[in-house]
Parts: C-alpha cells; structure tokens; sequence
C-alpha cells in the first residue's frame, strides 16, 4: 500500500506540473494520504514505505531512502460503542457496514444515520449522497429489496425498514427450509444405514451387494461393516 501511494502521489504531482496548474518554483502542495479500510481481516501491511525497506539501511543511507507514511482508517476496530459517540454520517455508514451480516442490526444502524441526516445543517445534500450510496451497499449484499423505489432514506425510511424486514423474513424462512431439508436427509441417511447394518447382520451378502442393494458407497458399507465387528 504505501508503494502504491507514492505512486499516487507522484502522478498526482506530476500532473500539476503537466497542467501547468502550478510550477516548479511555486512548489509542491502538501498531500494527506487516508487508506479507508472495511475488511474483515485486520490491517497488518506497514503504514511508511521506509518500514518496506529491509534490512534497514545504514545510518549515512536512511536520510536517502524514501518514505510514504499513510492515515489509516480501518472501520473493524472501531466498536458499536465508539461509533455511537461520534454523530457524523461517516460514523453512520461504518455501523452500516459493520451490520451487514446482522440483520436487526442493520435496520437499527440504518434509523442511525437517518437521525444524523436529519440533524445535518446540510441535510438534503447527505441525503442524497448516503442514500445513493447504501442502494449500492445493499445490491452488493444481494438484499431482496425494492432499490427503485428508495429515494431518500428521510422520506423513504418507513418503506426502506419494511423491506429490510421483509428480507430478514425470506432469509429465516430459507433458513428453516434448508434446516428441514438436511434434517429429511439425515433421517433419509440414517434409516438406509439401519438397513445395511441389518443386511450385514445377515451374514449372506457382499459388501458389492449390499452397496447396489442401498446405493452407499462401497467405503461407506466397509466402514460399517468394520463398526459392527468391533
């Protein structure tokens, strides 16, 4: 990352003094690097390009070497509770974020930002910027929701939680389903393995036989053949 920094930065710089919009004899504006991060792994690369370079050169060498020293703002280690101190819409888009797996959680980071929209001097401009950016948020998140009818999370709020719940419904009903299923499959599963047990108790068939006579694997009759005998 700081590699790839210097490299903005440098392009940046060098496409001032392209442009002409400053000279070399003005100078250089000052840069303020920012990584914004929203991983679910901690940020652990270095935060100085200097700290790159390995091993660490010698003292009459280290004032030649470059450096590129970032601010990193990494959303995960900030706690509910830490955000919930800051009233600002970038504190509400990271409680957003950090609930996207929650459901409830979300709706409520949701009524969040919506109160701090409204108490924002500049309210109809948040607005419009948040709210364009959570109908992206949550189309990456594959949410069953009605993006075109969302507008403005102030106006459209009521509209926006019914569908979150809507959606949290689909998703706990799909979940009871596919509990259901694997249960079926399970019961399926063991009630063929009672029968092979019993064919193997027999003591008149192969394991082949038995295989075909089931459809288990072939391993599958061995391994319970191997339990029975113990």
């Amino acid at each position: 990352m700081p590699v790839r920094l210097m490299h903005y930065a440098a392009c940046f710089y060098s496409e001032l003094l392209k442009q002409k919009v400053i000279t070399p004899g003005q100078g250089l504006p000052p840069v303020f690097p920012v990584v914004l991060y929203n991983g679910s792994e901690r940020w652990s690369a270095s935060l100085d390009l200097y700290d790159m370079i390995m091993p660490e050169p010698p003292g009459l060498l280290q004032v030649y070497q470059p450096r590129m020293r970032y601010y990193l703002v990494d959303e995960g280690r900030y706690t509910d509770e830490q955000l919930g101190l800051v009233q600002s819409p970038l504190s509400g888009v990271f409680s957003i974020e950090k609930a996207s797996t929650n459901r409830q959680g979300l709706q409520q980071a949701v009524d969040r930002i919506v109160a701090i929209i409204q108490a924002d001097p500049h309210k109809e401009r948040i607005d419009k910027i948040i709210t364009r950016w959570l109908k992206r948020h949550l189309q990456r998140l594959g949410a069953e929701v009605d993006l075109n009818q969302l507008n403005s999370l102030v106006e459209d709020k009521d509209m926006l939680a019914e569908n979150l719940e809507n959606w949290a419904q689909q998703e706990r009903q799909v979940g009871l389903q596919e509990g259901e299923k694997l249960g079926i499959e399970k019961g399926e599963k063991l009630g063929i393995e009672k029968t092979a047990r019993n064919l193997l108790k027999l003591g008149v068939l192969s394991d082949e036989q038995i295989a075909e006579a089931t459809g288990l694997a072939l391993d599958e009759v061995a391994k319970l053949r191997t339990e029975d005998e113990r």
